[in-house]
């Protein structure tokens, strides 16, 4: 039996079921949501949905703008509709069953913008015995068909975010364009080495790489900064895309 736990994001505003032993959405997602530059009446792609967290986040900073989600497993589908339901956003989130890589023609379209947090772990690590966590977790060494897919479904000078481990950034920029593309890291404390990137590409632009001064979470207590907080509390946007390009 799947059990499902009800979590809260930004400070309540969103309010959303998960799996209690499947991947479990957090703040990853959130920072993901964050950093997609996305304004009313956008059209925006999540590959890789799950329970929908991501997309519930960036409906909610941003409104009103569609969103669709695909996902593989209908089960997260499911949920995902039932979180955009319980949060009165049925009319602007869709979800639909389907593989990101390749997806079913109803998606098969452009888009302004792009975001995904894909399975970030290779196929070297241990084996997950849940279905739904292996898929959300190892890759198989498909991260760059991950990132090839969802370029292809951004419209010129339209974006796509994502947000990896740090040790994989290397393999990512073999795969990405070598202009009009933002790397924000995202810093556990202040002088620690970082954990996660978000990646951003302006798809067409000239503008060469640029290396962002990135966001500190935590306090040397372990509370977030009054920039984490304001994202992770406060549905702030990390702005990614209102920098020059």
């Amino acid at each position: 039996m799947n059990v499902l736990t009800e979590d809260r994001f930004l400070n309540g505003r969103i309010v959303a079921r998960q799996t209690m032993q499947g991947f479990r959405s957090g703040l990853d997602a959130v920072m993901l949501a964050a950093g997609v530059p996305a304004i009313a009446r956008d059209d925006v792609l999540e590959l890789g949905s799950g329970a929908g967290i991501a997309s519930l986040c960036l409906a909610a900073r941003c409104t009103p703008l569609t969103i669709t989600g695909i996902d593989l497993l209908s089960d997260l589908v499911s949920l995902a509709e039932a979180n955009a339901r319980a949060n009165g956003m049925e009319q602007r989130l869709s979800f639909v069953i389907g593989n990101a890589l390749e997806p079913p023609v109803s998606v098969r379209r452009e888009y302004d913008h792009v975001f995904t947090n894909p399975p970030f772990h290779d196929d070297s690590g241990e084996k997950s015995p849940r279905i739904e966590r292996e898929l959300a977790l190892a890759d198989e060494g498909r991260l760059g068909d991950w990132l090839s897919a969802g370029l292809k479904r951004v419209r010129s000078q339209g974006t796509f975010t994502a947000i990896l481990r740090a040790d994989r950034l290397a393999e990512a920029l073999g795969h990405l364009p070598v202009r009009g593309v933002m790397i924000f890291p995202l810093w556990p404390r202040c002088g620690e080495a970082a954990k996660r990137v978000i990646i951003q590409v302006r798809k067409g632009s000239r503008t060469p790489l640029a290396l962002l001064p990135g966001l500190v979470l935590h306090e040397s207590d372990g509370r977030y900064t009054p920039a984490a907080d304001a994202v992770l509390r406060h549905g702030g946007s990390l702005a990614l895309g209102s920098r020059p390009l």
